[in-house]
């Protein structure tokens, strides 16, 4: 007997045996996807605050501590510290003039504080590269193990957080409903062009050590959202909805997540 033959009469004996069944039904499962980061010896985490930019129509920062602080509270079962929002970006501000600063005061000309920070200040925040000199925040690990002791050592959450308007043209394909002469309705697909403005979220969570201040763990993710041209949509839902796409990735990071799903079974 032939493969092909063989795999006939398999194909042919489930057809039979579907046919068989009198009935069908649909039972849900949860399947459990383990943490990626094993934080047993954290009893409590601290989401301290982000360096964020791109558009101030959203104050990120402050919006991206209360949710993931949200999510965590009621979808994990770490105890969430309440704290003030770091604002992180102007800490790094603050660190790069005091390391732009002579070492030796005495050994150099006076300089005039409001011209050292100008000449040390970092750039305003509208895309990815000017990101880079912020991150050497998360570096300064004295900076970090001294806010863990602050807060009795948690995990500290940290990051940046990039969210940024997006404009982009081109042929889109749409379902269209047509009918014929009969009346019979149709669903065809129709190509067109369009103008759409939307946004793009670009988070880097980052997972501090608060007992020693130096990065454990760190993932980068970006979500992009169009709209219609002249569909008004605010900044400010556009983040949520696409933080929607996120957290559970986040929260996955943290703690054990159950992903529902659901099969067919034949009676």
């Amino acid at each position: 007997m032939t493969a092909r033959t063989a795999g006939r009469i398999a194909s042919l004996a489930a057809a039979l045996a579907v046919s068989g069944c009198t009935s069908f039904y649909e039972v849900t499962i949860e399947t459990p996807i383990q943490a990626k980061l094993d934080i047993a010896a954290f009893p409590r985490v601290l989401v301290a605050g982000f360096v964020t930019g791109g558009t101030d129509e959203v104050d990120a920062n402050l919006e991206t501590v209360r949710l993931l602080r949200s999510q965590l509270r009621t979808k994990s079962g770490i105890r969430v510290i309440e704290a003030d929002v770091l604002p992180l970006a102007e800490i790094a501000q603050d660190q790069a003039r005091a390391a732009a600063a002579p070492p030796d005061a005495a050994a150099s000309a006076p300089v005039p504080a409001s011209a050292a920070g100008e000449a040390s200040a970092l750039p305003k925040i509208n895309n990815e590269k000017d990101l880079e000199p912020y991150e050497r925040i998360f570096a300064n690990t004295s900076y970090w193990k001294k806010l863990g002791e602050e807060y009795q050592n948690p995990l500290i959450v940290t990051g940046t957080v990039l969210f940024t308007p997006h404009q982009r043209s081109g042929f889109v394909t749409r379902e269209e409903e047509v009918y014929d002469q009969l009346g019979r309705r149709r669903v065809v697909p129709v190509r067109t062009y369009m103008e759409r403005k939307g946004f793009i979220l670009r988070p880097k969570f980052i997972f501090i050590d608060g007992r020693t201040g130096a990065p454990i763990y760190s993932e980068s993710f970006r979500e992009e959202i169009l709209y219609n041209a002249q569909q008004n949509t605010p900044a400010l839902s556009s983040y949520f909805e696409l933080m929607d796409r996120l957290v559970p990735n986040f929260l996955n990071t943290l703690s054990t997540q159950k992903i529902r799903g659901s099969r067919v079974l034949l009676k």
